[in-house]
């Protein structure tokens, strides 16, 4: 057996196929490919590195994104420091106890965010000419008296509760489904308010008291200064206003 050239230009030890590629070394023979073997698949891509980001509170890195320290629960979106708290008298001792048993233990204190005095409140309402504007499912519920929330600490979550999620938000906004959990925060330096959209669902509006109702969200983790007579729109139907308390309302403390 002598080697030739298949028409493919592989030099072959076989006259019939090219032992090579398989094709036939004379051109009237029938073409026979063997099928590709695979290679294999690909090597993934090298992951990013990732850039831990170092808690407030207790200086243990925790990764971007993250909404509570893993190692002392400080919030990062509301500011609130952990809780502190001690074990029950006669309960067992340990550095784990309060992993261990959590409903073994007495809150001593929870501060949420720096206090300030009772200057501010925000009404909550149900905005039916809001609410006509959204495509919802949901029927609209009758808008009532406005709900009025004392603004005594310097930064206020916007949203709904998630009890399995540990959010509490200052400004429930209870009923809306269409509010994320963590909606919106509310900042104060004292003399004016600001609005930021926390990347939420459905968006974050702004627009004064006159004219038409807004139609453009704010843009997510950008604060924006509220006016005096600024309205917030979220959800399918609710509105805020900040505004100033009343004397009575300073004088009770509570709204």
């Amino acid at each position: 057996m002598s080697a030739g050239t298949c028409p493919q230009g592989h030099l072959s030890q076989a006259d019939d196929y090219c032992d090579v590629c398989g094709a036939p070394m004379s051109a009237s023979a029938p073409v026979v490919v063997a099928a590709p073997v695979p290679a294999g698949p690909p090597s993934a891509a090298p992951a990013a590195p990732t850039v831990e980001l170092p808690c407030p509170n207790c200086a243990l890195p925790n990764l971007p994104g993250a909404l509570f320290c893993e190692g002392c629960g400080y919030d990062f979106t509301t500011g609130a420091l952990p809780r502190t708290t001690a074990p029950v008298s006669g309960a067992a001792s340990g550095p784990d106890v309060n992993a261990a048993a959590p409903d073994a233990a007495v809150v001593l204190s929870a501060p949420v965010a720096p206090a300030v005095p009772l200057e501010w409140v925000a009404e909550l309402w149900v905005d039916p000419d809001w609410y006509a504007e959204q495509d919802s499912t949901e029927p609209c519920p009758s808008p009532g008296l406005p709900v009025s929330v004392p603004l005594t600490v310097r930064s206020l979550l916007v949203g709904r509760v998630s009890r399995s999620r540990g959010i509490h938000p200052e400004i429930d906004c209870d009923g809306d489904e269409a509010v994320s959990r963590r909606q919106a925060q509310l900042t104060t330096d004292g003399t004016r308010w600001f609005v930021e959209d926390l990347a939420s669902s459905n968006g974050t509006y702004v627009g004064p008291a006159s004219g038409p109702l807004p139609t453009v969200p704010l843009t997510p983790g950008q604060r924006r200064e509220l006016a005096e007579d600024d309205r917030v729109y979220v959800g399918a139907w609710t509105r805020l206003v900040v505004r100033r308390a009343t004397p009575e309302e300073q004088a009770s403390g509570v709204v």
